[in-house]
């Protein structure tokens, strides 16, 4: 498997996708030190930043715009790896090796999952650790509400990465389905409406159930994904 992973990487050049996230992560780190040292969100009456109530603290920023460029990044992989292969009959090609349908999807599906999964928490650190180490220097807007010297930090950080790159998997389920590469990243940006969302006074993306529920979906969804793929035809 691990074989395959390299293989799917290597094909895809994955050293594109390395340059993009890193200019990606860059580009939402100094929005991140904007927004909290320059003033940028300020209300220019008063001063202090005008922000939606419940998201007044750094993190709910920095949780926020990560994890929508992380799923809609991912879903983009997902649809090139995966649905254009099929789209252009690359896929008929690689199930024509002596190696199970099955295997060579889920390879690809790691691939796009470990890739993506690292390069949000890589992410994560570099955003968190740039506006802890400029509140040295400078005034905060925004409250700094996380301590990095806490194993909690880390293990929030990681469970929330997780959620995120696997909810892609219901995109490329979508995507399949439709047999369309613009789907799974449409569907990406519906899922990003879905978690961020207020319904009256209540926030979705406040609530602790849904995050389990969106994991369970994603499994779901990834394993609808190479069910029959043994006996599906490719056309």
């Amino acid at each position: 498997m691990l074989k395959l992973i390299r293989l799917e990487w290597k094909k895809n050049n994955v050293g594109k996708y390395i340059r993009n996230v890193v200019i990606m992560s860059a580009l939402i780190c100094m929005f991140i030190f904007a927004l909290c040292y320059l003033g940028i969100a300020n209300d220019p009456d008063t001063g202090v930043p005008d922000a939606a109530p419940g998201n007044s603290a750094i993190s709910s920023s920095i949780e926020l715009f990560t994890s929508m460029a992380f799923l809609v990044f991912t879903s983009v992989m997902l649809s090139t790896y995966i649905v254009s292969a099929y789209k252009n009959k690359t896929m008929n090609l690689m199930f024509s090796y002596p190696i199970k349908r099955q295997k060579i999807l889920i390879s690809q599906m790691l691939a796009v999952w470990i890739f993506n999964f690292v390069a949000l928490v890589l992410t994560k650190l570099l955003i968190y650790g740039c506006i802890l180490l400029g509140s040295q220097f400078m005034v905060s807007s925004f409250p700094l509400d996380y301590n990095m010297a806490s194993m909690g930090f880390y293990v929030q950080l990681l469970l929330k990465a997780v959620v995120i790159v696997t909810m892609s998997f219901i995109a490329l389920f979508i995507g399949l389905a439709m047999k369309s590469s613009k789907a799974t990243i449409v569907s990406s940006f519906l899922l990003i409406l879905l978690t961020q969302a207020n319904v009256g006074d209540f926030s979705l993306s406040d609530n602790a159930i849904l995050p389990a529920v969106l994991m369970a979906l994603s499994l779901i969804f990834a394993f609808l994904s190479i069910y029959n793929v043994e006996t599906k035809d490719l056309n």
